[in-house]
């Protein structure tokens, strides 16, 4: 952490207050009874969506989230098999070790807070890359190609 010497130590943040609008986002989103239980709920779902997003869509959506949520992103080596949405909330309640539903809850809590980050376009350009399943996940309808 840079510390800045003009604000004495007890009240300066750890992470940037664009992180800290997220967490609260989260937070309120998903009903969580603590900040600490958001960053949990961030982390577990940004890690997962690092290894499940490649090329320019992964480099666009760092670039518009927070400093500290864009490291965590982009931490993750990507899968060389991606996940439909659906796999990817039971890879992520299998990591964390949390039931399904919450699992499902988490997820859609954060993507409502990266949504707010990217905004629709960007959302949709990584809707087209992803596996089927991950537009429940962003809120969205999930349209299937007319046979």
């Amino acid at each position: 952490m840079i510390t800045d010497v003009r604000i004495p130590l007890e009240h300066q943040r750890p992470y940037g207050t664009s992180y800290e609008q997220m967490l609260e986002k989260v937070r309120y989103e998903g009903a969580y009874p603590t900040r600490e239980r958001a960053e949990e709920a961030v982390r577990l779902v940004l890690a997962g969506l690092g290894r499940q997003l490649t090329g320019d869509e992964r480099v666009d959506l760092a670039a518009c989230l927070p400093l500290e949520a864009a490291r965590v992103l982009t931490a993750q080596v990507p899968d060389t098999q991606p996940l439909t949405g659906w796999a990817f909330v039971k890879d992520l309640a299998a990591r964390s070790g949390a039931s399904l539903a919450t699992t499902r809850w988490d997820t859609g809590s954060v993507f409502a807070a990266i949504s707010a980050h990217a905004g629709p376009d960007l959302i949709t350009r990584i809707l087209h890359q992803l596996p089927t399943g991950y537009a429940l996940l962003f809120g969205r309808a999930e349209l299937a190609p007319a046979t």
